[in-house]
This record gives C-alpha cells, structure tokens and sequence, in this order.
C-alpha cells in the first residue's frame, strides 16, 4: 500500500514546498526577457536572461546555467543572486543564466510513468521528451544568437525539476557538462530511473560530466538518492565525476536554498 500512496504524498509535499519557495522576497535582479514560439511543446515560453558584470565590460564569450523553475516569481532571482555573489568572490567563473519560466510544470518536467497515482497530479504528464528537445533544439540556438556564449553549459533544479535534471543526465548525457539536482522526485513511475541506473550508466558520455545531487530529511526521496550514491560508489569504469549531498537537517521545502552553494562551487568552482 505504501508504494502505491507515497508517490501522491511527495507530490503534496512538492506543491507545497514550491509554493513557499517562490513566496521568498528575493531582490530582483537586471535581466533579459524574451518569449519563444515552440514548436516542441507547442506553445509560447518566456525566457529570462541574467549576465554577470563582466559580461557587459568585456567581448568574452562565457558558459551558461540553464534552469527551469525560471520565472521571475520563480527560483530565477534567487540563482542569479547567488551567481553574482559567488562570482563577485571570485569562487565561480563569470557564467549566464537562462531561466525557463513554467507553464504546465508537472507536464513539461516528468517522464512518461506506469503509476496511475502519478498520472492523477495533473491533467497532463509524461512531456520530458519535448521539453528536453525545446531546449536542445530550439532553446540553445537562440540563446547562442543572442548572448557570446562557449559550448560549456549546465543545469540546475530542485523537486520536479531535479528529476528533469537527472533524467537528462541519465538519458541524454550529451546535452550538459554540468548537473545539479536538489531532492530530485525519483519515485516517479515507480523510481524508473534508480531502477535503470546501472544499465544507463553505461553510456560512456556519463563519465564525461559532473553531477551534483542532494537529498533532504524526505525518506521517499533520499532512500532514491542514497540507491544512486551506491550505484555510483559501486561502478568500477565509465563513472561521472560525481558528489551525493545527504542534507537530513533539511526538508524539501528547505533544500535548495540551504544547499545551492555547496553545489554551485563544488560543481563550477574555480
């Protein structure tokens, strides 16, 4: 009975924590906004754009963070805060970041499930796979349009989002250099990807990339997140350079903000 209730719960727990984490009164800080019509997803999106100081003073060409959860009322202001700081201490290398601003959440940032109890979060779920190709295919072109960028390119999120993140590492490596993912949702359909770690680990454009990844006091996601860290710990070859970040002080709600400098600087760190 609990495999089946647990899935619903966390994603109680999402909404919850999601609504508190974009209640924060985070400065808002200087930025581009563009919109995108998609033919991916089928619909136009709002794009925002945050570059370090250096970037205006200077001709170089600088990587970039793509994040979703990257609305103004969003997670975006508080990364872009927390890049200019590190930055400004010389603790990462100047960098862009491109935020993705929601429509559809739940639809864009899950993968297709089995689990009927998930297909009940929303009227729409499993759109990942377009999502993941608005970005590759549509996304990265008009930001390297747009703004002097290298091809070095990461991604960071939490909740849903840290499952995209970690979806793509898994299923489509190649796309970043860098992962980053706070209390990413692994029961979704039924922990699929703890459960095909082993065989998608196998893709030797893993052991090229960074991945960073946390887990809170939240037992049906850190019991996911712990499985991953011994996976990795167990692999003898073709392993990313890798860091697991048990943080059970913190609660999902929490996570992100209490943990996103340790992230941000063991993974992009100078």
């Amino acid at each position: 009975m609990k495999k089946i209730i647990y899935p619903f719960l966390s994603f109680l727990s999402l909404l919850s924590s999601y609504s508190c984490m974009a209640q924060e009164n985070d400065p808002i800080p200087a930025h581009d906004t563009f919109t995108i019509d998609s033919k991916q997803v089928g619909e136009q999106r709002v794009i925002n754009v945050w570059v370090p100081e250096v970037y205006k003073i200077s001709s170089d060409s600088l990587p970039v963070m793509y994040m979703a959860d990257g609305g103004i009322k969003e997670d975006f202001p508080h990364i872009a805060n927390t890049l200019a700081e590190l930055i400004g201490q010389k603790k990462i290398k100047p960098m862009i970041l491109v935020g993705i601003e929601n429509t559809q959440r739940r639809r864009d940032l899950t993968g297709f499930t089995e689990v009927e109890k998930d297909k009940e979060i929303a009227p729409v779920v499993g759109g990942s796979e377009k999502f993941r190709a608005f970005i590759s295919e549509e996304l990265f072109a008009e930001v390297n349009k747009r703004y002097r960028t290298t091809k070095e390119k990461s991604i960071i999120g939490e909740s849903l989002s840290g499952l995209f993140v970690m979806e793509t590492f898994l299923l489509k490596p190649e796309l970043f250099d860098n992962y980053i993912a706070f209390d990413p949702s692994f029961w979704w359909n039924n922990h699929y990807l703890i459960r095909h770690a082993k065989a998608l680990l196998t893709n030797p454009e893993t052991s090229k990339k960074s991945v960073w990844f946390a887990g809170s006091d939240a037992k049906d996601i850190y019991k996911y997140t712990d499985q991953l860290e011994k996976i990795l710990t167990a692999q003898k070859s073709n392993t990313p350079k890798w860091h697991y970040s048990f943080e059970p002080k913190e609660k999902h709600s929490t996570i992100f903000r209490a943990a996103k400098v340790k992230a941000i600087v063991w993974t992009l760190g100078e």
